[in-house]
Formats: structure tokens, sequence, C-alpha cells
């Protein structure tokens, strides 16, 4: 048996990040640069595809290996945040929340999904698409 036999690779899970929610969660003075705190949380995930999501409530086995897909959506004055290796950033043309349904709406059929927010219309619209949500300490456990 050669590895071409072995059958398409399933994609990697699927986390969405709501920079906006997760970036609020502490008062460290993001609100007085909203793109740097938006790139510091980018670099932070950047170091999570190394080894996954850390173990916690409400984080899916999947999601505690790699490899994983990252997606952080910026929205406002975050917009223009450059992807990095391992995370690829979407700048929302308008509402943030509707950026990553489409995103979580446009994943490919059977994909483990899981977005990170604590923004509670957010999380049932995702989890009506079938996505897992975590609030975001898992994502940013250090805050």
């Amino acid at each position: 048996m050669n590895g071409s036999d072995a059958g398409p690779v399933p994609a990697p899970g699927l986390v969405v990040v709501d920079a906006a929610n997760v970036v609020g969660s502490v008062p460290d003075g993001w609100w007085r640069d909203r793109r740097g705190a938006a790139e510091r949380l980018r670099d932070r995930l950047a170091a999570l595809t190394l080894g996954g999501l850390p173990e916690g409530e409400g984080v899916p086995g999947w999601a505690t290996r790699t490899p994983l897909d990252l997606v952080l959506v910026v929205e406002g004055a975050a917009r223009g945040v450059e992807s990095v290796d391992g995370v690829r950033v979407e700048s929302a043309p308008g509402s943030g929340d509707d950026r990553i349904v489409e995103i979580v709406a446009e994943r490919e059929p059977g994909r483990p999904c899981l977005v990170a927010t604590a923004d509670r219309g957010l999380r049932a619209r995702v989890r009506e698409l079938g996505a897992d949500v975590v609030g975001p300490r898992a994502v940013r456990p250090e805050g």
C-alpha cells in the first residue's frame, strides 16, 4: 500500500476566534491600541498551533492536538492586522460576528469547528451551525 491509497486526509479542525471579544475580556489597556492588542493575540494564537489549545472546560479533545486551522476575526480599528504562519486573520468588512458565522457556515461538512467568544448571541448562532464554543480563556489562558 502506498500513500496515495490512504484516502483523503481530513481537514484540520477549525478554530475561529472573536478577536474583539477575547481582547476585551481582560482590562489591560487594549482600548488605547486595538490593533496592537489584536496583533498580540494573533501572536499568542500562533504559538498554540504548535501544540493545540490547552485542555480545559469545554475544549474538545480534537482542539488540544494539531494541526489546527486558526482564524482570527478582527473588526473596526483592528482591521488590517496581517496573517502570520499558523493564523489566518480575517478583517470583517462589517460585523465581526456576522463574518464568524459565515466562516463557520462555509466550512466543509463534518469538519469540527470551535468558536472562542463570550458573546451569548454569537454563541447561539454558531451552535445552530454545529460548532462547539469556548470562552476567551481557552485561547488566552494567562488573561
